[in-house]
């Protein structure tokens, strides 16, 4: 194994571990089952710096240390029916964020495609992470779509919002470092 190759794993293991901590870092919010946290903020990091497979490894790897059992999960949750209850959708919408955005910034880095600005690179992500757990929260709960997205999106725009900007600036200035 090359040093590259070994940098690159430890930097996915390293995103997974950040993605736990951020997700502790917490606001709950009595009205809704899922809080305000920074695990987002964690997982634009990992696609703004990391290659496309690894930033969507490191997301991976954060779901099964949950679904195994560690409390990396907010409020030092875990398990499967973490994953599989209400919230779990937006768990899995880590890995589309990861997916989607790492791709956009790779593709906007190789200049093949018309370059979107990261801010909008990180908005499309965190608009397939809510439509997967919106969809999922409403097939779960069998709530309607309007009272979904109230208490499951329209409370934390405002954060992702703050998160989008200060991933575009951390993304920019780290990314001149080359991790």
């Amino acid at each position: 194994m090359s040093s590259v190759q070994l940098k690159k794993q430890i930097l996915c293991a390293l995103f997974a571990t950040l993605t736990s901590i951020f997700s502790q870092i917490l606001l709950p919010l009595p009205f809704t089952p899922v809080p305000i946290n920074l695990a987002t903020l964690a997982i634009f990091l990992s696609a703004g710096l990391l290659e496309v497979k690894y930033s969507v490894l490191s997301q991976i790897l954060y779901l099964i240390l949950g679904f195994i059992g560690l409390p990396v999960f907010a409020q030092f949750t875990s398990g499967p029916s973490i994953l599989l209850g209400p919230t779990g959708g937006y768990l899995i919408g880590y890995v589309l964020i990861a997916l989607i955005c790492s791709f956009l910034i790779q593709q906007r880095k190789k200049q093949t495609a018309v370059a979107l600005p990261l801010p909008v690179i990180f908005m499309i992500g965190i608009f397939f992470c809510y439509t997967a757990g919106t969809l999922w929260y409403m097939y779960s709960t069998h709530t309607q779509l309007l009272p979904s997205l109230f208490l499951c999106v329209f409370p934390f725009l405002p954060g992702d919002i703050l998160k989008i900007i200060t991933a575009t600036i951390l993304v920019k200035k780290l990314d001149r470092i080359s991790i």
